[in-house]
């Protein structure tokens, strides 16, 4: 049976989904871009910005089912411009230290609201 996350304190959907779902022990969030949840809008300060307010958002989603970015086994990260991976990397190292979730990279044409990072995660409960 599936549970579905509403975390108010990450972006609203802005389309038909749920920005996660529960089933069995793992927890399925949908991507995140970084939309300040206050504004609804994307961050400014370019890329930098964006890649910290999507983990942020992602980890807002997580905290509201009592899970850390520590329950991540698996990430899938959608970019505009691979080139940019090395700076992507210094960010997301820093809030995946230990015991690193799996990871996709997938260079994309376009995102959302003209993002330059969305990221999804597969997180095991407990």
């Amino acid at each position: 049976m599936k549970r579905i996350v509403l975390s108010l304190d990450a972006p609203k959907p802005v389309g038909p989904y749920s920005q996660a779902v529960i089933s069995d022990k793992f927890v399925f969030c949908s991507g995140q871009i970084g939309i300040d949840p206050a504004t609804g809008k994307l961050v400014e300060g370019g890329l930098e910005s964006e890649v910290k307010q999507c983990i942020q958002n992602l980890e807002q989603v997580l905290t509201s089912i009592g899970l850390i970015t520590r329950n991540v086994v698996k990430t899938t990260v959608f970019v505009t411009d691979l080139d940019d991976l090395k700076m992507i990397n210094e960010i997301y190292a820093h809030h995946f230290k230990k015991d690193p979730p799996a990871r996709s990279i997938v260079e994309v044409k376009q995102l959302p609201f003209k993002a330059k990072i969305m990221i999804e995660a597969i997180a095991e409960t407990y």
